[in-house]
């Protein structure tokens, strides 16, 4: 059975990770209080955040960088975005 959890960025229940994306409290609050759904959108932002800025993940600046804009898109806050990016039309 799917664990289900109350989406922080989509406000809604939905099925959650099936496990912590990474160690500590981060992991843990993210595996609580983040859908799949949210999760994946992130990854998605995130790969573009880091080849658009051509972040390097042996950088500690970079990873927080990151992490500051992963904290913003969950909470529903204005995040970094790839600039000139356009969503394809559906």
């Amino acid at each position: 059975m799917t664990r289900m959890v109350m989406c922080r960025k989509h406000q809604q229940e939905l099925p959650g990770l099936a496990r912590p994306p990474f160690p500590g409290s981060k992991g843990e609050d993210i595996y609580h209080n983040i859908s799949q759904q949210a999760w994946d959108e992130w990854q998605t932002q995130q790969t573009m955040l880091i080849n658009e800025r051509h972040l390097n993940m042996m950088d500690a600046e970079d990873r927080k960088f990151l992490l500051s804009e992963m904290d913003k898109f969950f909470a529903g806050q204005d995040f970094a975005k790839a600039e000139g990016y356009v969503p394809p039309s559906q």
